[in-house]
């Protein structure tokens, strides 16, 4: 097991080629006679000197020359950018400029859902399938009607300007058309994960006090109904569901209307209407907060637009010839700031959702065509968590192919890293051997962006080399509106999250505890504070934390302390290398990152999730583990050991294997020896936002994983 065929070198992240060392041989005479015959012309004609330079060339640096900062993009040193357009300074703005200079493109499209069937499992499980057909779409000019009716008829069902309106709804066209419709007609748009747990759905509406609420038919029936009765301010639920529904069973005094019907209502004679200025509240974006309850982020008009400014000044070529794929949580700023940047520049926008992505997605009948196949996007987003599971998916079928196959796949993986690492493209290896992977994301995809949470280098590489994309990782925060840095697409080191954005700046405080200093050598490092037009206007109502967490400089500009520990490179660029609060001190004085260690960790084939934890009473790190399931049913095969998955993640033999390979994978990935968890919990069930344990952005949420795990700590620190 520990020979995995694609066990990747921390160092050099190159797949074990496991074969003859004479084919190996012949194999790379062919590679080197093609490279010399290729070379010259491509070079030539590719402009590849010319990108090379561009990659290599200093990205930001300190406008006051001081190694602490603040930095900011080259091309920008003097004066931040908060405008995509002249004049066009709040969000019904930057909508009516795509409709007057796009009005017959595709906005908004949304698949048929052509049938429905429940397939049983052979554990007797029953899981919904669907078949899906194409995407219907609506045009610009025609989501611009859709909304202006949708906001009059709220109006007209006494939604009032500058009062807060909230949506509860999955990721789809119509969140759009609400989110439009509220921008146009100045109500704050509060919105909130689906997946929040009773009491955060109603502290968040009661804290907000809305009296309308925008929601589907699945979550009004599934979270919003058993706690109506401790939200008392509430009137009025529009569901977005096209079929019109009676709700006999809900409280007296609640009104619900559907969607079409509040547009009929607002197409009467136009409500009175209540234009926005960019420093009223554009949104109220509630956190899923990895501690405590959550907290909403006050996001004014010009603050989105200022952070959509910078991060399309990061897409090359962006226009309405580009089309997204819609699937992430539009209740998250990663979403819907590429959303409003693909609005803002006549490009389509494709839903979808995590169960219908690809062709063997959970929902998507065998057979039949998930929504990347259909749709084709040119750009797309995605979270770590997802990637990573792509890329477990991906070279688990590497493991399964023959043994001929599974030799090319490996050689020309390593060959094309080589290439690409020294600025070269490879379109032989891309056809030849590549092209079915692209395939999975529908072979057209030209960006992928990750943000969220930290993206491995492992799985960086992966997709760069596999998806024949560039990955452009990026890092930002609800209190940044998304915005902070994006890596360049033709920069392809790891682990980097690129220069800060034209809207951004960024300095780097000192932090004595941690032992990070502005002065330190060979790379300043320090707390990450981002200053510019796209940082937020505060938390609402919670003062206490906004004098903790925000501050204004002299000249008037707004701060916000991210809490994260970064370097800048000598090329401008930023990494992220710890966190304040995932820093633990042990017994014998030597601190910790807890962080650190998951991100290491995670790029063990074995592992698909672990938390790391340390009780600052103890001389050791412990850690929780979710196996992936195939690995840890293979290794028990190995190991003569037979039980469900459940019985096997109990058992003391295979705790103990499962902890050899993740020392081993720590040692690999040059961990210090007290940083490698010296014992482990395996869990058989996964971690997913509903179970309350990670975010919606498939954080960690400490606080919650403690508790739940909290016999096990007692266990691991010899109390039981």
């Amino acid at each position: 097991f520990r020979n995995h065929v694609f066990f990747i070198a921390h160092s050099k992240m190159k797949l074990k080629e496991d074969m003859s060392p004479l084919l190996l041989q012949v194999f790379r005479s062919v590679v080197w006679v093609y490279s010399v015959i290729t070379f010259l012309p491509w070079y030539l004609l590719s402009g590849a000197s010319r990108s090379q330079a561009h990659a290599k060339r200093v990205k930001a640096r300190s406008v006051s020359r001081n190694p602490a900062g603040p930095y900011r993009a080259v091309s920008n040193q003097l004066k931040l950018v908060s405008l995509l357009h002249e004049g066009v300074d709040t969000l019904d703005k930057v909508f009516e400029y795509a409709v007057v200079h796009f009005p017959q493109r595709d906005c908004l499209g949304t698949r048929e859902v052509l049938s429905e069937e429940d397939e049983i499992q052979p554990n007797g499980k029953v899981f919904k399938k669907v078949i899906l057909g194409d995407y219907n779409w609506l045009s610009y000019e025609d989501t611009f009607h859709l909304s202006q009716r949708f906001g009059s008829g709220l109006a007209a069902l006494g939604q009032k300007p500058l009062c807060n309106i909230a949506v509860f709804c999955e990721t789809r066209a119509e969140w759009i058309i609400a989110a439009q419709a509220c921008f146009m007609y100045n109500f704050p748009l509060v919105t909130l994960y689906s997946t929040l747990g009773g009491a955060a759905i109603a502290h968040g509406l009661n804290e907000t006090e809305v009296t309308h609420i925008i929601t589907s038919k699945d979550l009004l029936q599934s979270r919003l109904k058993a706690i109506l009765m401790d939200v008392p301010r509430l009137k009025h639920i529009i569901v977005v569901d096209k079929k019109p529904t009676s709700w006999p069973d809900l409280p007296r005094g609640i009104m619900v209307h559907n969607m079409a019907a509040v547009q009929e209502l607002g197409s009467k004679p136009e409500n009175s209407k209540s234009q926005p200025v960019p420093s009223d509240i554009a949104v109220i974006m509630y956190t899923s907060g990895s501690t405590g309850i959550p907290k909403g982020v006050m996001i004014s008009h010009s603050n989105i637009i200022a952070g959509i400014t910078g991060m399309a000044e990061r897409i090359p070529n962006l226009n309405e010839n580009d089309t997204y794929i819609g699937y992430l949580p539009l209740a998250h700023v990663l979403e819907l700031s590429a959303e409003l940047v693909c609005v803002s520049h006549g490009c389509r926008i494709g839903y979808s959702s995590p169960q219908t992505l690809a062709d063997q997605s959970s929902k998507i009948k065998k057979g039949s065509k998930g929504d990347t196949s259909v749709l084709r996007p040119t750009l797309m987003a995605a979270v770590p968590e997802i990637m990573d599971r792509i890329y477990k998916n991906v070279m688990t079928k590497v493991e399964e192919m023959s043994s001929v196959q599974k030799t090319l796949f490996v050689l020309a993986y390593n060959y094309k890293m080589e290439q690409i690492s020294k600025g070269y493209s490879t379109p032989l290896c891309d056809r030849l051997v590549f092209r079915k992977v692209r395939s999975l994301l529908g072979g057209n995809t030209r960006v992928l962006w990750s943000g969220g949470a930290p993206l491995s280098a492992a799985t960086q590489r992966f997709m760069n080399i596999c998806f024949c994309c560039p990955v452009g990782q990026g890092y930002g925060l609800t209190e940044t509106c998304g915005a902070g840095t994006i890596s360049e697409l033709s920069d392809y080191s790891t682990g980097r999250v690129g220069a800060p954005l034209v809207c951004s700046e960024i300095m780097l405080k000192d932090w004595e505890e941690g032992g990070y200093f502005s002065t330190d050598k060979p790379n300043p490092r320090g707390e990450i504070l981002i200053g510019g037009p796209n940082v937020t206007m505060g938390y609402y109502k919670n003062e206490q934390k906004n004098r903790e967490d925000f501050f204004v400089d002299a000249n008037g500009q707004r701060w916000f302390c991210t809490g994260d520990i970064g370097e800048f490179h000598h090329d401008g660029c930023l990494k992220i290398i710890d966190r304040k609060k995932d820093l633990v001190k042990l017994q014998a004085g030597e601190y910790v990152s807890l962080g650190k260690v998951e991100a290491v960790l995670k790029n063990c084939p074995l592992i698909d999730n672990i938390c790391a934890y340390a009780n600052s009473d103890e001389s050791y790190v412990i850690g929780f583990v979710v196996p992936n399931q195939k690995q840890l049913t293979t290794l028990a095969e190995q190991k003569g050991i037979r039980g469900s998955l459940e019985e096997l993640c109990n058992h003391a033999e295979m705790e103990k294997e499962v902890l050899h390979i993740i020392t081993d994978a720590a040692v690999t990935g040059k961990l210090e020896r007290f940083e490698i968890p010296k014992k482990i919990c395996l869990s058989p069930e996964p971690w997913t936002p509903e179970t309350g344990l990670v975010t919606d952005a498939f954080k960690l949420k400490r606080k919650e994983l403690k508790t739940h795990y909290q016999d096990d700590i007692e266990r691991m620190y010899g109390g039981k």
